[in-house]
């Protein structure tokens, strides 16, 4: 008897079909069970990862699943890859996949933010990727959107609004507007009206895990958005913010309040000149790069420095309040005598605003701060391990070398000032000339008696007991590739872009991102 895959048992052609190709599976998996029809072959698995990339689809999907739950009960991935489809057959299609882990979504023109409300409206506890890729752009005017204020940002509320889920993985992209895509002539739709709703996501349930977060809006001032909260995302390592309108200044407040982050991925955003030619009228064409480098490796000086000012303000304030509450208890009177002659009786000004620290009487008494006592905010070490971005420019591998190498200079030089600034805080607590105090570590009691009383007083902070605390953490190898030559590893820097070519670092944040996201925008 000739050998056959008739007589294959089911474990066999199970392992079999766990090697197709991932494009491809469901076409081949389909064909081979057409072509040994009598074997068991595991043909339920075309109902586990299903990836959809015409209109018509959908609907042939759903009058299928809709008369066999048990199908749909099997579907864990699910990836839609059109522009076009009827999204009120989509919005009921979603309805029928409630065991989803991994969620991919084309939205275009046809999506209203009442369809992305209805799907994302009741928590998805089991999802664990979400990718939302917006092109919203139409080929004629029209001011629907403008006057009917159909914006997504309630989408960000609706995820905002999920209790706690384990989701590590988010994706939010809206496409750039582009020429062969739609016309320019004319106001295009927006996808996000006001950036308010990130700030929320930033401290929500769901950023509590979220650890890769891809947020590309073109051209606007996000960045301000995702750390004017108290702890936003506390445990997101990765972060690729590309296209959208990010400067060297918003680097560092996301690396002064990002304390989990490690990968930086910022394509196309203005963190330096897009004018080589004025760096070069300067003579000194990459210098801006070493500023930037100064620039991150401050960027903990600078949240320090932000700490302990809001500790002095609150600090003048309990005291002030505390000294008008004894006055008022003394019932102290007034003293009698004639007004000025000069005194007015009404004032054209306007009414002076309330204090603007009011500090609150209610947090622990060890969280006060001494009357007089000098506070000094121990500025941490950074963080990051590996900055990529886009070159303004022809890049040659020249080029890279010389960008790399100023980018290295400037962050050795703010390693040393960061190390400066600690000494002198180490100098001062032993003279006891100073109460230095570090940030408190992510989930300590510190930390969550943050989460209660906010920046009031101390909370948050800790009392530094030992000298090694003063200390940077030396990285140990420098002659290792991308060190700083300072004794503390100086972030991986690839300039390459988003295309995939040979200009890459190995290990860089791009091919991270296409890593954990499974595609090359």
């Amino acid at each position: 008897m000739s050998p056959s895959l008739d007589i294959l048992p089911g474990e066999l052609l199970y392992d079999i079909v766990s090697h197709f190709d991932e494009d491809n599976f469901q076409r081949s998996l389909l064909a081979l069970s057409q072509a040994i029809p009598r074997s068991p072959v595991p043909t339920y698995l075309l109902f586990e990862k299903i990836r959809l990339k015409h209109a018509d689809q959908v609907f042939q999907l759903y009058r299928r699943l809709r008369h066999a739950p048990e199908d749909a009960s099997r579907v864990r991935e699910f990836s839609f890859e059109s522009w076009t489809v009827d999204a009120d057959i989509f919005v009921n299609l979603m309805a029928l996949l409630p065991s989803l882990t991994y969620l991919k979504i084309y939205i275009g023109p046809n999506f209203a933010p009442e369809h992305l409300e209805e799907i994302f409206q009741k928590p998805r506890q089991h999802l664990r990727f979400l990718s939302m890729r917006f092109r919203p752009y139409v080929q004629r005017a029209t001011y629907y959107q403008f006057l009917k204020g159909a914006y997504f940002d309630s989408t960000l509320l609706a995820l905002s609004s999920w209790p706690a889920p384990s989701m590590p993985v988010l994706s939010i992209v809206q496409d750039p507007l582009d020429p062969a895509i739609a016309p320019t002539n004319f106001a295009q739709p927006l996808v996000f009206f006001r950036l308010d709703p990130l700030s929320t996501l930033a401290v929500a349930p769901l950023a509590d895990n979220l650890k890769h977060f891809r947020l590309r809006v073109p051209g606007r001032q996000v960045a301000r958005h995702l750390h004017t909260a108290l702890h936003p995302f506390p445990s997101t390592e990765f972060l690729d913010l590309s296209t959208s309108n990010v400067g060297s200044q918003d680097v560092a407040g996301l690396l002064g309040h990002l304390r989990a982050l490690q990968v930086l991925v910022l394509d196309g955003c203005p963190i330096v000149s897009q004018r080589i030619d004025v760096q070069l009228d300067a003579g000194d064409p990459f210098l801006q790069w070493a500023e930037l480098g100064e620039l991150m490796a401050l960027a903990g000086v600078a949240r320090a420095t932000e700490r302990e000012k809001k500790v002095r303000a609150w600090t003048e304030a309990y005291y002030v309040q505390h000294n008008e509450e004894d006055t008022s208890k003394k019932g102290k009177k007034t003293k009698r005598g004639r007004r000025g002659l000069a005194t007015a009786t009404i004032s054209l000004r306007a009414p002076s605003p309330e204090r603007a620290m009011q500090p609150s009487r209610d947090i622990p008494p060890n969280r006060v701060p001494k009357r007089h006592q000098r506070i000094r905010v121990l500025p941490p070490a950074p963080a990051l391990c590996s900055l990529a971005t886009s070159f303004p420019g022809v890049l040659t591998p020249e080029t890279y070398e010389a960008v790399k190498e100023e980018f290295e200079r400037g962050w050795a030089t703010g390693i040393a000032r960061l190390q400066a600034i600690r000494f002198r805080h180490l100098t001062s607590w032993r003279n006891g000339v100073s109460r230095v105090v570090r940030f408190a570590e992510k989930g300590s009691p510190e930390w969550e008696e943050e989460e209660e009383y906010g920046e009031e007083g101390l909370v948050g902070l800790v009392d530094v007991k030992e000298e090694s605390e003063f200390m940077l953490n030396v990285a140990g190898d420098d002659a290792a590739e991308g060190s700083a030559r300072t004794g503390f590893s100086c972030p991986l820097l690839c300039i390459a872009g988003s295309k995939r070519d040979a200009a890459h670092v190995e290990g860089c944040g791009h091919r991270m991102g296409w890593d954990f996201y499974k595609d090359e925008i």
